[in-house]
């Protein structure tokens, strides 16, 4: 193993490091607190209930949210998205989705297909990983419920043209989803004035949240259209043996994720204050050494659009020589590199853009607190990985 110091460029699938905030304020609940969310009268609980509240005001701020009751909390991103897909949908009911989702869309859907029938189209992406608005028009049916499109790709790095997509959507009086896993905190985003009906994300990606964090964001007058997944207890109308039909308590049954969400309102809290604009820049700046490091690259071939304006933090490339899998082991264990290799749970974008028959690409994603010095170390590192095959 290298003496130098690991290099994280794994951040596509969680970030690391957290803000140092993060790391305190869990610390603190879980040493000085330890009340649950919503069920106490006393004092500690009754700080911490203001406190989760901050952290959905915060969030609603971050996402451009009309409303703090429009978020409601998830355990991740995956959760959020099962959350709306299996609440809204409804046999006989038609989807149409693409080719750039993550498993996190296309299992819950085939799930409902091979249950009940749920109908489903998917549209095709072109080799850099991004899809044709019209082809969502051309797609919509009598019965088309919901449109699910993915913001940006987590393969690619691909940004999708949700406004036109959405914009479709509407039109038709087709519900619109969301999955903004790659940009939440990444992109600037303002749910109130884009044609979007619900959005989901994670808390541990772009928000720089603890795992097992997420937000689901959906219109308040659209909440009887979305059926909850869980019932039981949510510290409101306890006398009440029905589920609560108003926002958020109609999603959120059972004990918060205290620790997770005191951690998620102090890492939104240092994204807001460094500003999104400010760490896309930073994200750009990353992109742009990553790409023009791995352009002359031998027997490596890069993914996804050449222009960072038009992709978020990811950079793929396919291997033209060995398993993805076996680059990332060497990266790790001769220079201290941690990225991540294989189809990353996106399997259907890797036919549209060639990587199917190699397994994958190796994918590299850099964060707030990734360094120009790092990068040029990966670039130094995968030059001398070419060289060697």
């Amino acid at each position: 193993m290298s003496e130098q110091p690991l290099i994280y460029l794994d951040n596509a699938a969680t970030s690391f490091p957290k803000p140092d905030s993060v790391y305190a304020a869990m610390d603190d609940y879980n040493r000085n607190i330890g009340a649950p969310v919503g069920r106490g009268a006393y004092r500690k609980s009754i700080e911490l209930q203001s406190s989760i509240d901050q952290c959905r005001k915060q969030a609603a701020k971050l996402l451009g949210a009309a409303r703090p009751e429009e978020i409601a909390f998830t355990f991740n991103g995956t959760d959020s998205l099962n959350t709306i897909i299996h609440g809204v949908l409804k046999p006989g009911d038609h989807v149409i989705t693409s080719d750039v989702e993550h498993n996190s869309v296309l299992r819950p859907l085939q799930t409902l297909k091979n249950r009940w029938g749920l109908k489903i189209t998917i549209i095709p992406a072109d080799q850099t990983g991004l899809v044709e608005p019209t082809a969502f028009r051309d797609a919509l049916q009598k019965n088309t419920r919901l449109v699910i499109l993915n913001h940006a790709s987590n393969v690619t790095g691909t940004i999708q043209p949700v406004n036109e997509v959405g914009e479709i959507a509407r039109q038709a009086d087709v519900l619109f989803l969301v999955d903004a896993a790659q940009t939440a905190g990444h992109l600037p985003l303002d749910v109130s004035s884009m044609p979007v009906d619900f959005l989901a994300c994670p808390g541990h990606k772009g928000l720089l949240g603890p795992l097992g964090t997420g937000l689901v964001y959906l219109r308040a007058e659209l909440a009887d259209q979305v059926e909850s997944l869980r019932q039981g207890g949510t510290g409101t109308r306890s006398e009440d043996e029905t589920q609560p039909v108003t926002l958020p308590e109609k999603l959120e049954s059972g004990n918060h994720n205290a620790p997770g969400l005191i951690g998620l309102r102090a890492s939104i809290e240092y994204v807001l204050k460094q500003g999104v604009s400010t760490l896309r820049k930073h994200e750009q700046q990353l992109t742009a050494q990553l790409l023009d490091g791995f352009q002359q690259l031998n027997s490596f071939q890069l993914t996804g659009p050449q222009v960072v304006e038009n992709r978020v933090g990811v950079v793929s490339l396919i291997s033209e020589t060995a398993e993805p899998q076996v680059l990332a082991s060497i990266l790790d264990e001769n220079f201290g590199i941690q990225i991540r290799a294989g189809l990353h749970c996106a399997p259907r974008i890797h036919a549209c853009i060639g990587s199917k028959a190699a397994g994958g690409t190796l994918r590299f994603s850099p964060g707030p607190f990734t360094t120009v010095e790092q990068i040029d170390t990966t670039i130094s590192a995968m030059q001398d990985l070419a060289a060697s095959f």
